[in-house]
């Protein structure tokens, strides 16, 4: 039985959370409310997500539900980078298994589908007589202009009724149907779309960035300085500020300190102020400099770190925006 729900979000943690099959970390580089939608839908073979997030970020992405997802932005948007690369509303990723990196200059909105490697390999052979070519490497693909615009209505739809008539998806025929057609659009725009392989300088800098990430999850609350971090990680100083500011947006400093004022935030948000401190959650998390941290936090989040300290923090920043009466049951994972 196809099943759906619709969630809204005021905190980019339980957000990030939330998305199914993939590990992810979402970093808003300028202050501000945040807002996020997601829709998920799920068939008998077929997922898909919508997402439709506020502000400014950097979200770092690895998949990790070993199903076959592709990618593609859902409207016209601001600046929306993919491992460095602007990416058009015309184009659809068919993803990999490695750390992504995407970068949006303002708003987002974008949506994503996903089947099994034995559903998608079958469903290529059935609709196009063919697989679908390195399927274990990443890919641009640029459909037709009318294919493309098939994809996207018919993903709104279905994401429409998500929210306004749930109970019809539900409904096996009526299912059967938009799985029937999401699939075989899909499939007709990867083999008969131009695709490109992601590769050369952007995906070596990519590489580059996920060694970056992964040194600086396993340090999470030593103080790092930028020769110490490119010894480690084994790359030059200037190779390591091109492919930060290539993938992110921003040098390697810049993104670990604002990485590790998100970290602050969310364990601020998560403490009991009866029996934490400002001081002692800044300090685990390598701001030694206590008075030019609460000056950098207030300017990221609008307001000083007590005041965030003092929060009740609970599920209450997911909020459900229509929840089915199939939600409790399936896990959000």
């Amino acid at each position: 039985m196809a099943w759906s729900r619709v969630f809204n979000f005021d905190d980019p943690f339980p957000f990030q959370q939330s998305i199914r099959g993939s590990d992810n970390k979402l970093l808003l580089t300028k202050k501000g409310d945040f807002r996020a939608e997601l829709t998920q839908v799920t068939f008998n073979r077929l997922m898909m997500q919508r997402f439709d997030v506020t502000l400014p970020q950097v979200y770092t992405s690895q998949i990790t539900s070993g199903r076959r997802v592709i990618a593609f932005l859902t409207g016209e948007q601001p600046t929306f980078l993919h491992r460095g690369r602007d990416l058009s509303l015309n184009e659809i990723v068919v993803c990999n298994y490695d750390v992504v990196h995407h970068r949006s200059e303002g708003d987002c909105r974008f949506g994503a589908m996903s089947l099994t490697p034995d559903d998608f390999e079958a469903a290529c052979k059935a609709i196009a007589g063919e697989e679908f070519s390195g399927v274990e490497l990443e890919y641009i693909v640029r459909p037709s202009a009318t294919l493309m615009l098939q994809l996207q209505q018919q993903h709104e739809l279905i994401g429409r009724m998500a929210i306004a008539t749930p109970d019809l998806l539900e409904l096996p025929e009526v299912a059967r149907a938009l799985e029937h057609n999401m699939t075989y659009t899909m499939i007709k725009c990867l083999t008969e779309g131009l695709a490109s392989q992601v590769e050369g300088v952007n995906h070596r800098h990519g590489r580059i960035i996920a060694r970056f990430e992964a040194f600086l999850e396993a340090n999470p609350e030593q103080p790092l300085y930028l020769a110490d971090i490119c010894t480690a990680i084994g790359v030059a100083e200037r190779t390591l500020r091109v492919a930060c500011e290539e993938h992110l947006g921003m040098g390697p400093i810049r993104y670990l300190t604002l990485r590790r004022l998100h970290l602050v935030r969310r364990a601020l948000l998560r403490a009991d102020p009866s029996c934490s401190t400002v001081t002692k959650i800044a300090t685990d998390h390598g701001f030694w400099e206590l008075g030019r941290f609460a000056a950098t936090y207030r300017a990221m989040f609008g307001e000083p770190p007590s005041i965030t300290l003092r929060r009740f923090a609970d599920d209450n920043h997911r909020v459900p925006a229509r929840p089915t009466s199939l939600a409790t049951i399936f896990p959000v994972n």
